[in-house]
C-alpha cells in the first residue's frame, strides 16, 4: 500500500468527522452508555476490521472505546486507514 501525501490525508480526514490525526495515525474516541455497549461497539468494529483485513488498535475504558488506525506495514497512513475509519463512523 502506498502512503498518502499530506494533501490526501487532509482531504480524507475531512471526510471522516470525529477522527483526528496523531502523527502517523488517525484516532477517534467513541463513548457509549456503559461497558456492555462499549464492548458491543468494539465487537462491531472488530467484525468490520476483519472483513477489511485491516485492524485498529483498540483501547476500552468502561464506556469509552478509543481506536487508532495506521498501516504499520507501510509506515504511516494509507487509503485503507480512511476506508476503515469511514466504516467505523457508519456504525454510529
Amino acid at each position: 500500500m502506498e502512503l498518502l501525501t499530506e494533501d490526501e490525508i487532509a482531504g480524507r480526514l475531512a471526510m471522516v468527522p470525529g477522527w483526528a490525526r496523531q502523527g502517523g495515525s488517525i484516532v477517534t474516541a467513541v463513548t457509549r452508555s456503559d461497558f456492555r455497549e462499549a464492548m458491543l461497539f468494539a465487537g462491531a468494529v472488530a467484525y468490520a476490521a476483519e472483513r477489511a483485513n485491516h485492524h485498529p488498535d483498540i483501547l476500552i475504558q468502561w464506556n469509552k472505546v478509543t481506536l487508532t488506525l495506521s498501516t504499520h506495514s507501510a509506515g504511516g497512513l494509507t487509503a485503507a486507514d480512511f476506508d476503515l475509519a469511514g466504516k467505523v463512523s457508519a456504525l454510529g
